[in-house]
């Protein structure tokens, strides 16, 4: 008996393509089985080997499939992720998990009933730049971090209504998209808040949903300030963090995914690996600032710990639960741009 997992993935966008076939088919343990791409051949012609499904249905009927990938756009995963869930497969959802905490408490509580697998797709814990400032925290270099401010910024100044994520369709946007990472990774560090602010914002003219945010989540002894934006020519810096015992500033997001889409691959020489000079700066009292290397980033960490999960080895890094908790600070997001006012943070109805 093998313990390879034959995996199918639902959706051949830039999701299926770079996130999720690449990084699948160069995972140990797994094997890249089938896509369901709705029209065209490019899966079939990347990956001579797999079935090249129409449908979810088709997919479903192929018994030795055990893990679905739902690479879809926002607004269907729910309904995907169930159809997959109730027919006893193994799940899992690129972000977001979905569109509302309701919804992600249903799929995560059909998951438990079912006792199947299911995660999300939060594959940014695993760029280099986020695995270091996790380390430097946790040597304890920077103390008791007081401030910690995150940017994904873009200069993408004009926009691009013929796809779902610009239209103004359920699901699209910034928030949802870049700030489902910008959030599991903070929940990640420092866990639950007690209050939000955000402002919520449409700034490129002729924009049809949020092209910029900012939220403040505030603890109580650190604030964390969130921030994504589509006109910022000369990006911020991605981690800005001040501690009782000193700073880390790094600029310059992760290589991997320009690489995917450049046509590397893991193996290429050098992936997942950032040239000196866009590591990070730690700044210390006394001592002359020093350039921290980054560590090697590898999206294959995300499935390689769901494989193990599968195979019994190890408990799933990124739950439905924690997913849910994202999907719910999102919502009160929402609810503090509207209203203009801080809200109280309360996952006391988590699943």
């Amino acid at each position: 008996m093998t313990d390879t997992i034959r995996v199918g993935v639902i959706g051949y966008g830039l999701a299926g393509r770079i996130f999720h076939t690449a990084v699948i088919d160069a995972t140990p343990g797994l094997e890249l089985a089938a896509v369901v791409q709705r029209s065209g051949d490019e899966a079939a012609q990347k990956y001579p080997n797999i079935k090249l499904y129409r449908s979810i249905e088709e997919l479903l009927a192929d018994s030795s499939i055990r893990l679905i990938v739902v690479a879809t756009p926002s607004a269907s995963h729910f309904a995907v992720a169930e159809q997959c869930l109730r027919a006893d497969r193994d799940v899992v959802v690129d972000k977001p998990f979905t569109l509302t905490s309701d919804e992600a408490a249903t799929l995560t509580r059909l998951a438990r009933e079912r006792n199947r697998l299911l995660s999300i797709y939060q594959n940014r814990r695993w760029d280099g730049s986020f695995k270091t400032l996790q380390s430097l925290i946790a040597d304890g270099q920077l103390g008791r971090v007081v401030t910690f401010e995150t940017h994904y910024d873009r200069f993408r100044p004009h926009p691009r209504l013929e796809r779902w994520r610009e239209n103004g369709g359920p699901g699209g946007g910034l928030l949802y998209d870049l700030g489902s990472h910008l959030i599991d990774e903070t929940l990640v560090l420092f866990g639950k808040p007690d209050s939000v602010s955000a402002s919520i914002r449409i700034e490129r003219e002729g924009g049809a949903t949020d092209d910029a945010f900012d939220i403040t989540l505030f603890y109580s002894k650190l604030t964390v300030f969130l921030r994504a934006s589509s006109i910022t020519l000369v990006p911020g810096a991605v981690f800005t963090v001040h501690g009782t015992k000193g700073s880390f500033i790094k600029f310059g997001l992760d290589p991997q995914e320009d690489a995917l889409k450049g046509g590397a691959t893991f193996d290429t020489p050098g992936f997942g690996c950032e040239p000196e000079e866009v590591w990070g700066t730690l700044y210390q009292e006394g001592v002359a600032p020093r350039r921290i290397e980054t560590a090697p980033g590898d999206y294959r960490g995300y499935y390689a710990d769901v494989r193990d999960a599968l195979l019994g080895k190890k408990q799933p890094s990124v739950t439905p639960e924690q997913a849910w908790r994202t999907v719910r600070l999102i919502e009160l997001a929402l609810d503090s741009n509207h209203q203009g006012r801080v809200l109280p943070v309360n996952f006391s109805d988590q699943p």
